[in-house]
């Protein structure tokens, strides 16, 4: 079952994707890589029925996508 620490995952999956950026991997494909490894822990890590971890591992990648994104776009937005 999903629990609220469990949402800890989601810096995981941006230092992930940021690591793969760092050796090469061309940005735009930021967002498949962190939906990629948020259903890989929703499937592998959560303790839940394969079905929920889909769900709860899309959830946590696009988090993390959307957290990079926006992140991202108040940077750009303070530095004009």
């Amino acid at each position: 079952m999903f629990e609220i620490h469990d949402v800890a995952i989601i810096p995981l999956i941006l230092a992930l994707v940021q690591f793969f950026k760092k050796v090469g991997l061309p940005e735009k494909y930021s967002p498949i890589i962190a939906v990629f490894f948020g259903l890989f822990a929703g499937i592998f890590y959560l303790d839940a029925p394969i079905k929920e971890g889909i769900i709860v591992g899309l959830m946590l990648g696009l988090s993390a996508t959307g957290l990079y994104s926006g992140t991202k776009n108040l940077v750009k937005s303070d530095g004009k």
